[in-house]
């Protein structure tokens, strides 16, 4: 059976933080009903293009699509009535939305005592910011993340991998996992409230403490040293390069063997860590024409074959052709009715006695019916009228 299967969810979240969070507990095995204006996730426009963009089918497979004008009090009704049948409800709206709607947590809770009330904010829901807006970008850069990306002597980065989006989602899937949990034992739901700029912080522990105990910011460090710094490879693309990493003697002797260069471990420069940061710019001549020489993809295999740690940079592309992934099954193919069939991004956890195979994310609405039907028992002529005053999409 499906982790949690069960467990259903009202998810009135749009774009990425709060949608990627509820895509997770539906790839465990969560109903999850998507609760869409008739307007639909604005993030099923995002790219231009026939069809949902790549950017909403990506982050909502595995979910069904309901259309509720919730401005309309029979939509809002509608919802309300729904809310017992479900354990989660969850929205990542802007600041204010929620509450122009009447759709807060002391309302869900009247219509369902034991729900679980989940709330995904830029700044949280209190504070000299919380009437803020926030995006991924805004997240990563008041949450750190900025700070620590770039070379020393530059300007800060944007990290490119949506932490601050996808990276809260999941802490916030966590976290209704562990209402869930609690509920079974206590019988009662609970209000939750995520920020994304507080969830930021907790991918900047690391990078934290290389600045004491708060006596500094930590610095950006770029590449870093020689052995811990990437190289440009054959034949000299954008992303032809690899990350080396070696943080041990042992790592550093065996990248030594692995560039066929054992004479350098005996040279004076490098014999400790201390003098291999201190003399970087000489190990980088010595390491460096070695890698330029090859392509990536052998340059990762010689040098993890002999326990040097080193990382291809690959792109968006050839993630969805790289041998290790295709051979695990992490690559998935699903039919999407106006795409046809599909290559998406699998997910990494692995439950040996959990299996949701993956479905393509829905069309605007396309279980309107089926989900009214089922959970309110609602006839064809009452769909239907709720259909024609456009309460119901």
């Amino acid at each position: 059976m499906p982790a949690l299967d069960g467990m259903r969810i009202l998810d009135m979240t749009q774009y990425e933080a709060g949608t990627s969070g509820t895509q997770a507990l539906a790839w465990l095995g969560a109903d999850v009903v998507k609760v869409e204006p008739p307007s639909g996730d604005p993030g099923r426009e995002v790219q231009p293009g026939p069809g949902d963009s790549p950017y909403f089918v990506n982050l909502n497979s595995n979910k069904r699509s309901l259309v509720l004008d919730l401005q309309d009090p029979r939509g809002r009704e509608t919802l309300l009535a729904m809310a017992p049948h479900y354990d989660v409800f969850v929205e990542n709206y802007a600041p204010g939305v929620v509450e122009k709607l009447d759709l807060g947590y002391e309302v869900l809770r009247a219509a369902n005592p034991r729900i679980i009330y989940a709330r995904l904010k830029g700044f949280g829901l209190s504070g000299p910011y919380a009437a803020y807006k926030s995006f991924d970008p805004i997240a990563q850069a008041t949450g750190g993340g900025f700070s620590v990306t770039g070379r020393a002597d530059g300007p800060p980065v944007s990290p490119g991998p949506m932490t601050g989006d996808s990276g809260t989602g999941i802490q916030l899937a966590l976290a209704i996992t562990a209402a869930y949990v609690q509920r079974q034992r206590t019988g009662r739901g609970q209000l939750i409230e995520i920020s994304m700029q507080e969830a930021m912080t907790f991918y900047m522990r690391t990078r934290a403490s290389t600045g004491g105990f708060n006596e500094r910011p930590a610095p950006r460090g770029g590449s870093g040293v020689a052995t811990l710094r990437m190289y440009a490879c054959a034949p000299g693309g954008p992303n032809d390069h690899v990350f080396i990493m070696c943080v041990t003697d042992r790592m550093w002797d065996a990248l030594c063997i692995g560039i066929e260069r054992p004479d350098l471990p005996l040279d004076p420069r490098f014999e400790t860590d201390a003098l291999r940061q201190e003399n970087h710019a000489a190990l980088y001549e010595e390491i460096a024409p070695w890698i330029a020489a090859r392509d990536k993809h052998e340059v990762m295999r010689i040098l993890g074959e002999v326990g040097a740690p080193c990382g291809a940079v690959l792109d968006t592309e050839e993630l969805f052709a790289d041998p290790h992934l295709r051979e695990r099954g992490f690559i998935q193919k699903v039919e999407h009715p106006v795409h046809g069939e599909l290559d998406l991004l699998g997910w990494a956890p692995r439950l040996s006695d959990s299996d949701v195979p993956f479905a393509a994310a829905p069309l605007l609405g396309a279980h309107s019916e089926e989900v009214l039907q089922a959970d309110l028992g609602l006839g064809d002529a009452d769909l239907a009228e709720l259909r024609e005053s456009g309460v119901v999409g």
